[in-house]
C-alpha cells in the first residue's frame, strides 16, 4: 500500500511518525485514530491471518498508554504480544504492516530487532512482570528515572510467573506500573479460581442499588442506625477491596486502582497521568472487550483470537481446498475420544487451549475426564503424573513450543517415576507465521535423552491414530509429536492398531541408498525418491523411522551395512535431534566406515515467521530439498 493511498484511506493513523505524535491530538482526532487502527487491524489480519480478537480489544488502552508514557525513554512490556498490533501501528510500522507475519515481514509479536520501540521480545504468556521488574532494577541501579510499564492480560495471569513477578515487585518496592488488561479471556474462556476472582466485577448500577439498600436497613436500626449507616460510608473503599480483585494485588503491595472502563480513553488518560506520579509497584486494572469494534469478533472471540483468512465484510473463513481434510489436531481428537470410550481411564488435559489442541470434543464429551488447568503447563505435567500415580491414564495436549516450559516437570515428576502420562505435543516442528518463538523444532532435542521416556512421530493421519493407542497401551511415559495443519487425507482407521515399540517400516525398496526420514518427512521423502528414480534410474530405499526413542536400532544397523548412503531428514533442530540419534547409533556400532551420511533438518538458528511451506523450502527439508541432496549423493 503507497504512501499516497495510507493518506487517502487512514488520513489520521498515516499523519503519526512517532509514538509522541498520539499526544498531539484532541479528542475528535483520537476517536478518528481509533477507528481507522481498527479498519487497518482488521483489513491486514484478514489477508494475512494473525491475532484478530485481542488486538482490536486494545485500541483505546494503547493510545491513553501512549499520550502518557514515551516508548522512546519509557519502557512499555507487552505479554505475550498478540495485543501489540495498535502499538505497532503507532511506533513506525505502518507502511510495513501489510507483512505482518509474511515471510521477511514484521512479526506477529514484539521484536527488539524489530523496532526500538518493542523493549522486549516476547511470544509466551506471563513474562512481562519479571522483564519489567528486571528493567526497573537495572533502571535503579543506573540511577535512571524512566518509567517502567508492564500490559498484561487476564489470561496470563493465571500462570505462576506472573505472581512469581508479583511477590517480587513487591517485596523490593520498585517503581512499576503493571497494566492488568482484563477481558476475561486468554484464548479460550479463562478457568480457575484466579479467573473467577479477577472477573469479579460491579457494575455502578448494581453498586448503587446495594449501597441505596443496605444503607435504608442499616438506618432503621433503633438508635445506633444513622451511626453504623455513616461508618458505612466512610468503610466505602473497604467494601470495593472485598468485592474486587484488589486486595489480592495490596497483599502483594502494589497500589490497587481499578477496575476502569478500557474503552474510556478520556479516563484512561487521566489515570495512567495520576498514575505516573506515583511511586513504587502500582496495578492498573483496566477491564476491556476482546474483539471490540467488530463484531463478528466480538461475537466469537476465540475463534477470531488466532485467526486464519477471512473476509472483512462478513467475517467468513476462506476457504482452502486442503481444508477439506482434517487436521492432524482434528484426528487426534477424534481419536482420543474413540479410545477413552474403550477405557475409562483415559483422561484428558490441556493449558488453556482445547480448541486449539483438539480435545474440546472430548470435553463435551467426558467432561468429568476434562481438565483445562489454564497458563499453566508446569503444573499440567506434574498433575497428570499424580494422575498416573493413581493408576489412570492421562493424556495431556500441549503445543510443542509451549512443553518446553514443563521440561523440569517430565524429567522429575513423569519420567523419573516412570508414569504412565502420553505427551501429546501438536505443532511439533515449523509452526509457519507465529514465527520463532512457536516454532516446535526443539521437542525431539530436549526429551530424547531422558530416560523411561519413548519418543515418537507419525508419517500420516492414520499413523497418528496408531501410535496414540499404542501410548495409552504402553506402560510408561511416552511423547507423540505431530505436526501443524492438515494431513495428506490418508483414509482412517475404523480400529487404531498398536504398533511394535521401536520398530520402523521400509516404505521403499532401493539399492543406491537410503533416505530415513521421520514424521512429518517421510511423504517429501518418497516423492524425492520417484522423482530421483524417473530422472537418473537411480533406486533409494525409503525407511519410515517412526521412533526416535527407542531408535529401530536392528533395521537401521541393516540398512546402513547394505546401502552406500544415508540421508537423515527430519523437521527438528539438528543438534541432538534424530540424525544425531542415529549417527550416536552408527558410531557405537562402528557402522560409518562405508557409509556416507547426511543430514538435512533445521539448522542451529532461530527460523523466522512464513508459511510452512516457505519455511521448509527455504531450509531444504520439502521434496525438492530433498531431491537436490540425493542427486549430490548418488554421484
Amino acid at each position: 500500500m503507497t504512501e499516497q493511498i495510507l493518506q487517502e484511506l487512514f488520513p489520521t493513523l498515516a499523519a503519526i511518525k512517532s509514538p509522541g505524535d498520539v499526544q498531539t491530538l484532541d479528542e475528535k482526532e483520537l476517536t478518528r485514530l481509533g477507528e481507522e487502527i481498527r479498519r487497518m487491524i482488521i483489513q491486514t489480519v484478514s489477508a494475512t491471518g494473525g491475532h484478530l480478537a485481542p488486538s482490536l480489544g486494545v485500541v483505546e488502552l494503547t493510545m491513553a498508554l501512549l499520550r502518557v508514557f514515551n516508548p522512546a525513554r519509557d519502557r512499555i512490556v507487552w505479554d505475550v504480544g498478540h495485543q501489540a498490533y495498535a502499538y505497532k501501528l503507532l511506533t513506525g510500522r505502518l507502511d510495513r504492516f501489510h507483512t505482518l507475519r509474511q515471510l521477511d515481514g514484521i512479526s506477529g509479536f514484539p521484536r527488539t530487532c524489530e523496532s526500538p520501540y518493542d523493549h522486549f521480545g516476547v511470544g509466551h504468556s506471563s513474562t512481562s512482570i519479571s522483564a519489567a521488574l528486571g528493567m526497573a532494577a537495572a533502571r535503579d541501579l543506573a540511577h535512571q528515572d524512566h518509567k517502567v510499564v508492564a500490559v498484561i492480560g487476564d489470561g496470563s495471569m493465571t500462570a505462576g510467573l506472573a505472581y512469581e513477578g508479583l511477590n517480587q515487585a513487591g517485596g523490593l518496592g520498585k517503581d512499576l506500573v503493571v497494566v492488568l488488561n482484563d477481558n476475561e479471556m486468554s484464548i479460550s474462556r479463562n478457568v480457575g479460581a484466579l479467573s473467577s476472582f479477577l472477573s469479579r466485577k460491579l457494575s455502578k448500577r448494581w453498586v448503587q442499588r446495594f449501597k441505596k439498600e443496605a444503607e435504608s436497613i442499616m438506618r432503621q436500626i433503633p438508635k445506633i442506625g444513622d451511626d453504623i449507616a455513616e461508618y458505612a460510608r466512610r468503610s466505602e473503599d473497604s467494601l470495593k477491596s472485598f468485592f474486587t480483585p484488589g486486595m489480592l494485588f495490596e497483599a502483594f503491595r502494589f497500589t490497587y486502582i481499578g477496575p476502569l472502563q478500557g474503552h474510556d480513553m478520556r479516563m484512561l488518560t487521566n489515570v495512567f497521568q495520576q498514575t505516573r506520579e506515583l511511586e513504587g509497584p502500582i496495578l492498573v486494572h483496566v477491564l476491556t472487550k476482546k474483539g471490540k469494534g467488530y463484531a463478528p469478533a466480538e461475537t466469537n472471540p476465540t475463534f477470531y483470537h488466532g485467526v486464519g483468512c477471512f473476509e472483512p465484510e462478513t467475517g467468513a473463513a476462506r476457504k482452502f481446498d486442503a481444508c477439506a481434510l482434517p487436521s492432524y489436531t482434528e484426528v487426534f481428537g477424534s481419536t482420543l475420544c474413540t479410545l477413552a470410550e474403550e477405557d475409562e481411564r483415559v483422561v484428558a488435559i490441556t493449558a488453556a487451549m482445547p480448541e486449539g489442541t483438539g480435545v474440546s470434543c472430548f470435553a463435551d464429551k467426558y467432561p468429568e475426564r476434562f481438565f483445562d488447568v489454564g497458563i499453566c503447563e508446569q503444573h499440567a505435567v506434574t498433575f497428570a503424573a499424580g494422575l498416573a500415580s493413581q493408576g489412570m491414564k492421562p493424556v495431556v495436549a500441549i503445543y510443542s513450543t509451549f512443553m518446553q516450559r514443563s521440561y523440569d516437570q517430565i524429567v522429575h515428576d513423569v519420567c523419573l517415576q516412570n508414569l504412565n502420562v502420553t505427551l501429546c505435543l501438536d505443532r511439533g516442528g515449523l509452526v509457519g507465521e507465529d514465527g520463532a518463538t512457536h516454532h516446535g523444532v526443539y521437542d525431539l532435542s530436549f526429551l530424547r535423552h531422558i530416560p523411561n521416556l519413548v519418543v515418537m512421530a507419525p508419517r500420516n493421519e492414520p499413523e497418528l491414530q496408531h501410535m496414540l493407542a499404542t501410548a495409552l497401551a504402553f506402560d510408561g511415559p511416552v511423547a507423540l509429536r505431530y505436526p501443524r495443519g492438515v494431513g495428506e487425507g490418508a483414509p482412517l482407521a475404523q480400529t487404531p492398531t498398536i504398533l511394535p515399540i521401536g520398530q520402523g517400516e521400509l516404505l521403499r525398496e532401493g539399492t543406491d541408498g537410503v533416505v530415513v526420514a521421520l514424521g512429518s518427512r517421510v511423504s517429501p521423502a518418497l516423492e524425492a525418491a520417484r522423482m530421483l528414480c524417473e530422472e537418473t534410474g537411480k533406486d533409494v530405499a525409503v525407511f519410515n523411522a517412526r521412533f526416535v526413542k527407542p531408535l529401530p536400532a536392528e533395521q537401521l544397523l541393516a540398512l546402513a551395512a547394505s546401502q552406500p548412503f544415508m540421508l537423515l531428514v527430519e523437521e527438528n533442530a539438528l543438534p541432538g535431534g534424530f540424525g544425531s540419534a542415529v549417527l550416536e547409533l552408527l558410531a557405537d556400532h562402528d557402522a560409518l566406515s562405508n557409509l556416507r551420511v547426511r543430514r538435512l533438518g533445521v539448522p542451529d538458528r532461530f527460523v523466522e515467521h512464513g508459511s510452512q511451506k516457505e519455511l521448509r523450502a527455504r531450509l531444504g527439508i520439502n521434496r525438492d530439498g530433498i531431491l537436490k541432496a540425493l542427486h549430490a549423493l548418488v554421484r
